[in-house]
């Protein structure tokens, strides 16, 4: 029977390679759309998911739409249209009867993960065209198998959801080389959903206009600028005209913050973003891609030059942070596999130790295979979400205690999952506890939050006593991180990622 099935496989591999690979990718992230709950990142839950929900909800829990009555318009710096496809989904979901929150994000998961199949057909057939069907196998492997792509792609990171476009921009530029019209208006119109998405791309767009300027394609740049324009101008400019009653503010507003915050937050060296992709890459197969990557810049300047130029510019800029480089890793990928094949196939070295680069490749694929089969069903942030779906059974939620006291700063809850946008108060080591038990019994009784969920374990006798000498607390429950949140957490304490305990108010200890 296993003979059988391994000769299936090789026959159904040998005549279609694109179909196997797709199925691979997409059964990790049909695991990870099933299994991954949660969020990765902050960015991916409190910018997309929360703000169209709330939206739905007809509220706007952090006040990026003008209020009524506003006499100067604040725009955020965020562009809304994503947050706002997010918007309509839960809009159509709710008008059919779906208005659990873990049953949307299955769903949201679902949607993501089909959407990301894109990146891979457009690598396989970028790797095709470029260097023929034993390297574009190699690299569909890589785009559909790498360990953290199926978590990753099933995420609501903009950062993420930007590839897409991106990568189908570039195919269709490398598979019609004269200057069509309707080709290269829809070359611009992707590149510019990819800007609407995440603003940061538009330094992709530029080195691509700049590659075919260096090509001589004067006709297909200036066709690609205005179809760039045109998307840009439709749904980001016009958006923005109706809100704010001027066009691009939102930009105007993120590009200004982030100039002036430009070291507020993570301040690293330039070349941080080189030693990430040396890690998450997988070494030494990560200097292989590297190498093969640098190498490429003449023969492959289309692909090279918009994701060197995104690199180059992200690395001068102090903020760095892991998810920022995530729209250009494949093509990293692809030119890297690319690059390191033409130079292997003419190194007089390495055509005499194809045994090494074997050995090299097999270590390889056994660590991302571990990684993969770990990750993709990984439930991200577990403590946070399932804390507020344990409190969204009561009914009597009137706001929320979040001590966080042994840190700097607390972190946010996911009302989304509370179904409640209930006001919280967060605490944490630079709060006077004592000061704040008084304030909450200025307000009305109730609004006054009648549950507390503390963070992590440590010092929790001597932070709950501290609430015991305002209220009557009770015990509720306990809420354990997922396998790899304890591993994070317990590899950097920084995370977020720790037990969480809840209690209820009972009762003040003192009267309003």
């Amino acid at each position: 029977m296993l003979s059988k099935i391994k000769v299936f496989v090789s026959q159904w591999w040998s005549e279609n390679p694109l179909a196997v690979i797709l199925f691979a990718g997409l059964f990790f992230r049909l695991l990870a759309a099933i299994f991954s709950k949660g969020f990765g990142m902050m960015d991916d839950h409190f910018l997309v998911i929360e703000v169209a929900q709330s939206w739905v909800d007809k509220t706007d829990y952090n006040s990026w739409l003008p209020k009524d009555g506003q006499s100067i318009p604040t725009p955020s710096g965020h562009s809304f249209f994503y947050p706002g496809l997010h918007y309509l989904l839960f809009k159509f979901l709710e008008f059919f009867g779906l208005k659990n929150p873990q049953g949307k994000m299955y769903v949201v998961r679902f949607l993501h993960a089909l959407y990301s199949m894109i990146t891979i057909y457009c690598g396989y057939k970028i790797s095709m065209k470029i260097a023929g069907e034993k390297i574009a196998k190699q690299v569909g492997l890589l785009l559909a198998l790498f360990w953290f792509f199926p978590f990753v792609s099933v995420r609501n990171l903009v950062e993420s959801a930007c590839i897409p476009p991106l990568m189908l921009a570039t195919l269709l530029a490398l598979k019609y080389d004269k200057p069509k019209i309707v080709i290269y208006l829809l070359i611009g119109l992707l590149l510019g959903i990819g800007f609407n998405i995440r603003f940061q791309t538009i330094l992709f767009t530029g080195g691509f206009g700049l590659a075919l300027l260096f090509q001589r394609k004067i006709i297909q740049a200036i066709l690609v600028g205005i179809g760039f324009t045109i998307c840009a101008v439709a749904f980001q400019g016009l958006c923005d005209l109706i809100i704010w009653h001027h066009p691009f503010v939102e930009f105007g507003e993120y590009v200004r913050y982030n100039l002036a915050n430009s070291r507020t937050y993570f301040d690293q060296p330039w070349y941080n973003y080189i030693l990430l992709l040396m890690g998450i890459l997988i070494p030494p197969i990560s200097l292989i891609l590297l190498f093969g990557f640098f190498r490429s810049f003449k023969k492959h300047l289309l692909l090279f030059l918009p994701s060197f130029i995104f690199l180059v510019l992200h690395s001068y800029f102090p903020n760095k942070q892991e998810r920022f480089i995530l729209p250009i890793i494949p093509l990293v990928i692809i030119l890297g596999t690319i690059g390191w094949s033409e130079f292997s196939e003419q190194s007089k070295f390495w055509i005499k130790r194809k045994k090494i680069l074997q050995t090299v490749w097999i270590f390889f694929w056994v660590l991302n295979t571990i990684l993969l089969c770990v990750i993709s069903v990984s439930y991200s942030k577990k403590n946070r979400v399932e804390a507020m779906c344990y409190l969204a059974q009561k009914n009597d939620v009137q706001a929320l205690i979040i001590d966080d006291s042994n840190r700097d700063d607390f972190q946010l809850s996911p009302r989304f999952y509370l179904r409640k946008w209930v006001p919280e108060i967060g605490i944490s080591n630079s709060t006077n506890k004592d000061e704040q038990c008084n304030n909450i019994f200025k307000v009305k009784k109730d609004k006054q939050p009648n549950y507390i969920i503390f963070y992590q374990s440590e010092n929790l006798d001597q932070r709950k006593a501290e609430y015991e000498k305002h209220f009557n607390l009770s015990y509720e429950t306990t809420i354990q991180p997922s396998f790899i949140d304890n591993v994070m957490y317990k590899l950097n304490p920084n995370n977020v990622n720790c037990v969480t305990y809840i209690y209820k108010i009972k009762s003040s200890k003192c009267g309003n």
